[in-house]
């Protein structure tokens, strides 16, 4: 695309953008107020300032080859004019660090994503670049890439880009100029460090797109998939060879938009479920689509190819959400991790429950991303076979599956918190699969007490941590963790 194409597409963005925000803005403002919302209360509550320390208490030994910043992003929004239809996703995005070295825990900080929004609510300067589309929030995901930190949420929005003290830095497509969205989730192929995503474009509710993004931070290749319905599309699927399209009824609403929902998707009846299969090599007129019963799934473990042709995708499912609340994931509804083989021959998938436990948070050693695995990691949201209507706080657990040996275990964090998402670390650049730290932002459930990190020894489940480290604040339950190298 050249420059002159770059611009126009920028422009058209930016005047439909306006557009489309002064309608939602004008629907949300009409909804009758309200105080309550669960998502502004408790362990959800967002904290009132940024805080940087220095003088953290360890208890334990923090593993000497930890060096780097362990990041959490979550919404914490900094004005709540309606708690009636704010929703937990779209609040504003703070990034919680903290940074390790040497066996020592340099600083704990906490800042918000320096959007247009809050920087100019804080009196401060703007960042380099424009948002892209109508709400500008970054509040889902954070990882590093090409010499930077990102914060990258779904639907539109750019990335933004931090330095390694977190402060903010720009807008953008990585380091490319191109104008396109991203994801949440897109999966780093751990053999050349490329991104691979499904992105799509809440204002162009009739396709999705393959992107590929280089280690230098450029578009490499993308792919545009024709769609319906506007589908919501939070994560994929990757294995070496192919990318896994999630095509599930949740999907753009014009009627959550007129009720005034800040986030305008639902559960449609009519959208039928399917997963598509698209090789890596290949364009939308490749790709092959299985049915699947309704359902709907947010995060996936893992994907790999199978010698016969046959696809392993594994993934935390969700029976139905999106149905009643426009402020968040409080529907009634069974969540359990299940096994999904793609069977090419006869283009059926085959479904298996590996876990009835529900959970969430799924994560792997991400040296087996796209390859055959043994370990998965998660955290319980609820009990086992009971339906959930919201996180179940008290029936958290960290859950580790041996799919090798098909056995499950068990790490509580005590009665009085609850972890986020857990994230592992190999010991060493050549340790084998399952021998490595866990990591985690724990928060307590009183709300008001300071959180704090835990590093435990993934041979050592069950058995005290290897290192917990005191933070000065609360960090309120929010979404995604990552580990940035430095």
């Amino acid at each position: 695309m050249n420059r002159t194409s770059i611009r126009n597409e920028i422009v058209n963005n930016k005047l439909v953008s306006s557009v489309v925000g002064k309608f939602l803005s004008f629907h949300q403002s009409r909804v009758p107020y309200s105080p309550d919302n669960p998502f502004l209360v408790g362990p959800f509550a967002p904290v009132t300032e940024e805080v940087f320390s220095s003088d953290l208490v360890v208890h334990g030994e923090i593993p000497s080859s930890l060096n780097g910043i362990f990041l959490r992003m979550g919404p914490n929004p900094l004005e709540v004019e309606n708690p009636a239809n704010y929703n937990w996703f779209m609040g504003d995005g703070m990034v919680h660090g903290l940074r390790l070295k040497d066996g020592q825990a340099l600083w704990y900080k906490n800042r918000y994503v320096g959007t247009h929004h809050i920087h100019k609510k804080l009196g401060r300067e703007k960042i380099k670049g424009e948002p892209r589309g109508p709400v500008d929030v970054a509040n889902t995901n954070i990882i590093g890439h090409a010499g930077k930190i990102w914060t990258i949420t779904e639907s539109g929005p750019f990335p933004v880009a931090l330095d390694h003290e977190l402060n903010s830095l720009k807008y953008g497509l990585f380091n490319s100029k191109d104008n396109y969205p991203f994801t949440a989730h897109p999966h780093v192929d751990p053999d050349t460090g490329e991104l691979h995503a499904i992105c799509y474009d809440a204002l162009l509710p009739m396709q999705v797109y393959y992107q590929v993004i280089d280690q230098s931070g450029q578009v490499k290749k993308r792919v545009s998939i024709p769609v319906k319905h506007g589908p919501m599309m939070h994560d994929c699927g990757m294995t070496k060879t192919k990318m896994l399209v999630l095509d599930f009824p949740v999907t753009f609403s014009i009627e959550r938009m007129l009720q005034g929902m800040q986030l305008p998707y639902s559960w449609n009846e009519k959208h039928p479920a399917r997963i598509g299969v698209l090789p890596k090599n290949g364009d939308a007129q490749d790709i092959k689509w299985f049915d699947v019963d309704p359902c709907i799934i947010f995060h996936s473990f893992n994907a790999y190819d199978l010698v016969n042709g046959d696809i392993i995708f594994d993934a935390c499912v969700h029976t139905k959400t999106f149905t009643d609340s426009i402020q968040g994931p409080v529907d009634k509804q069974l969540i359990q991790f299940e096994r999904w083989t793609l069977q090419f021959g006869t283009q059926t998938l085959k479904r298996e429950v590996i876990s009835k436990i529900p959970q969430e948070f799924p994560r792997l050693d991400e040296r087996f991303v796209g390859k055959p695995y043994r370990f998965a990691y998660s955290i319980s949201v609820g009990n086992e076979g009971e339906p959930v209507d919201n996180i179940n706080l008290k029936a958290n657990n960290l859950l580790v599956h041996d799919l090798l040996k098909g056995e499950s275990y068990k790490h509580s964090y005590g009665d009085d918190y609850f972890t986020g998402e857990v994230i592992f670390l190999p010991k060493h650049s050549e340790s084998e699969e399952g021998d490595g730290w866990l990591i985690s932002y724990i928060h307590a459930l009183d709300g008001i007490k300071p959180s704090k990190v835990v590093i435990l020894d993934s041979k050592k489940i069950g058995q005290n941590p290897q290192a917990t480290i005191d933070l000065p604040v609360r960090v309120p339950l929010g979404f995604h963790a990552n580990w940035v190298d430095i």
